[in-house]
């Protein structure tokens, strides 16, 4: 069996993700077959598998970055937050239901034997597998019943790095704390501490680690600096509050709406990595001001989230905004706010079993007890609007929704010509006579340059600018960026060894 090597944090957000995604680019580029595996996920970011499963955003970039496709092992639960108090389950890539904590912790003993499973799969085909944790081990009251950190380094006997994040403060405080907290054989697994997102000189730090080596015993294997870019797909919605990039003057402008229960966010990455192209997330109709594109995102909770943007106002905006033409894009749950009605006989999606819809497309969504999840392939149809100069572009993109949409009488923006590597022959979405206002279901759109291209030119031209020639240029793997960046900040061969895996720095 494979060795393991787990990454567990002081908190959420500290770099856990980030970190197991460049440790498998390093252990792969070393020559050794790598595997990620996160045990249990709570995230709305969510991707599909070549078979079709569901697995964390998080878990299918560390598998690209270890070269190999993702696989419904690395992250055999997913929890996808609905309310505050219940989540779908999905377990293996398929939705189980929608449960409470009560309910889910009736499950224990199952679970324990599905994700035990996995990782003896995963293990059977790797040299090597690094395990992301979740949260904090040092969570005192979930320690007896938890199935992501502590419970699961010891069922795979892996030796632990704690991550702490500088950047926040208190990180010796956090280090240390979490260390006093565990229980006595868990302590002794933690083989070295990495301190992430570090601004300054490092020579002003040194103080502290030697007394931190002092006070605990623990090394520390690493001080990783503050990295710009998103370099790993975040896993919740902590990021979303940081300042909009870029923060010099912007030639486009697109705002997101920030859902409550907002769901693959991560679709705009590529366009926020385009040169001059400022995305922000926004949750007040006067943030609207100056949007040359207005998003409407994914979300798990559609009736909910689109009370939500009446309560907010923002319903009243973005009618406001499409009827005068300005271009606004829906994708998925967001799709479906922009159509008549959705439509719940089943009370799959909501306690209603209908809601109006915001009315800007001929759409109405009725909800049913099955998910599609597949990876397509499609081929862009508009003939007007932000995607008519890529018409013809063959796109991929993938598909995670519940509820099947009925469209009348209006253009249909892609087809789709492949689903789950079977061929197919279906319509997507739905685009308004003047272009204006287009919903779709495609995830991912973004990540295609021809259409990346076509919007942002879209854009430009409806203000009279002119487009940058370097916009819908493809985008290098930031894996290797990442890589070089980690390992110039970590004791490399240290990591290795703690796993018997011989690793050039």
């Amino acid at each position: 069996m494979a060795p393991c090597l787990m990454v567990q944090g002081t908190a959420s957000g500290v770099g856990k993700s980030v970190l197991v995604t460049a440790l498998c680019r390093l252990f792969a580029r070393a020559g050794y077959r790598v595997a990620p595996f996160k045990s249990q996920n709570m995230s709305l970011n969510a991707a599909v598998t070549p078979d079709g499963g569901e697995i964390g955003r998080a878990q299918a970039a560390q598998a690209e970055a270890a070269g190999i496709e993702p696989t419904v092992d690395m992250n055999p639960i997913l929890l996808k937050p609905e309310a505050d108090d219940r989540s779908q389950l999905i377990v293996r890539g398929v939705p189980r239901g929608s449960l409470g904590f009560a309910e889910y912790a009736l499950l224990r003993a199952e679970l324990v034997g599905v994700l035990r499973a996995s990782l003896e799969r995963l293990r059977a085909t790797a040299d090597v597998v690094v395990i992301e944790g979740a949260g904090s081990p040092a969570e005192i009251n979930l320690q007896a019943t938890e199935l992501v950190n502590m419970s699961v380094a010891r069922m795979a006997g892996a030796p632990v790095l704690l991550v702490g994040d500088i950047d926040r403060g208190g990180v010796f405080g956090a280090l240390v704390g979490t260390l006093a907290l565990l229980e006595p054989a868990d302590r002794v697994r933690v083989a070295g501490f990495v301190i992430n997102k570090f601004r300054g000189d490092l020579t002003v730090l040194a103080p502290g680690l030697e007394l931190l080596r002092a006070r605990t015993g623990v090394p520390v294997l690493g001080v990783v600096p503050w990295l710009d870019g998103p370099l790993a797909p975040a896993e919740d919605s902590l990021g979303l509050d940081a300042p909009a990039t870029p923060a010099a003057p912007a030639a486009l402008d697109v705002a997101v709406v920030r859902l409550p229960r907002i769901a693959n966010f991560d679709d705009f990455e590529p366009l926020a990595r385009e040169p001059g192209v400022r995305v922000r997330f926004v949750g007040d109709p006067r943030e609207l001001e100056g949007a040359d594109l207005l998003v409407l995102p994914g979300t798990k909770s559609t009736a909910a989230d689109l009370g939500a943007l009446r309560e907010r106002g923002l319903a009243d905006a973005v009618a406001r905004r499409a009827r005068a033409g300005g271009p606004v894009i829906g994708i998925c749950g967001g799709y479906q706010m922009l159509g008549e009605a959705l439509l719940d006989p089943r009370r799959v999606e909501s306690a209603e079993p209908a809601v109006a819809g915001l009315g800007l497309l001929p759409v109405v969504t009725t909800f049913g007890s099955e998910k599609t999840t597949a990876r397509v392939r499609a081929r862009a149809l508009a003939p007007v609007g932000p995607f008519a100069a890529a018409r013809g572009a063959e796109l991929e993109a993938y598909e995670i929704h519940m509820g099947q949409t009925d469209v009348r009488d209006v253009a249909r923006p892609f087809a789709i010509t492949a689903r789950s590597a079977a061929p197919a022959d279906d319509l997507d979405g739905a685009l308004d006579p003047r272009g204006a206002v287009l919903g779709t279901y495609l995830h991912g759109l973004f990540a295609n340059d021809a259409l990346r291209r076509a919007l942002l030119g879209h854009l430009a031209a409806r203000k009279g600018a002119r487009p940058d020639p370097r916009w819908g240029r493809p985008a290098p793997a930031d894996w290797d960026r990442l890589a070089d960046a980690v390992r110039a900040a970590v004791d490399v061969r240290a990591i290795g060894r703690l796993v018997g895996l011989r690793v050039v720095a």
